[in-house]
């Protein structure tokens, strides 16, 4: 087995964390934003039995996207948007949907809250 087939807990995300396989349960998915290339982003909740986050999701995959929906998030990555811990799948990452309402899951601790300390270990640019 592969680095990229080992799932990671919710509660193990860090910044800058890559390469991640995550499986988890939708719990709320946000309105839709445009950007100014068309393109639809929602903030998608997760949670697996080790806490939740804030995964964004950009275009089609968004729209099937239903609350209960059990999803592998493949080729995933950290990092801060807004001082919150946010999970992306990028242009190599897909969220698929693999099954529905029967997880245990946990929605404490939510890594994605506002958090002072991950804004000062950010690298300045």
């Amino acid at each position: 087995m592969d680095q990229s087939d080992r799932v990671t807990p919710i509660r193990d995300l860090k910044i800058g964390s890559k390469n991640l396989t995550i499986i988890a349960i939708v719990l709320d998915i946000g309105r839709p934003n445009t950007t100014k290339d068309d393109h639809e982003i929602r903030t998608v909740k997760l949670a697996d039995r080790t806490g939740s986050i804030n995964v964004c999701v950009w275009d089609e995959p968004g729209v099937y996207l239903q609350p209960g929906d059990i999803c592998r998030i493949t080729k995933g990555y950290v990092s801060l948007w807004k001082g919150c811990l946010t999970l992306y799948t990028g242009k190599v990452g897909k969220i698929q949907k693999i099954g529905d309402y029967c997880m245990v899951f946990a929605e404490l601790p939510n890594m994605s809250e506002p958090n002072t300390e991950l804004t000062q270990q950010m690298p300045v640019k």
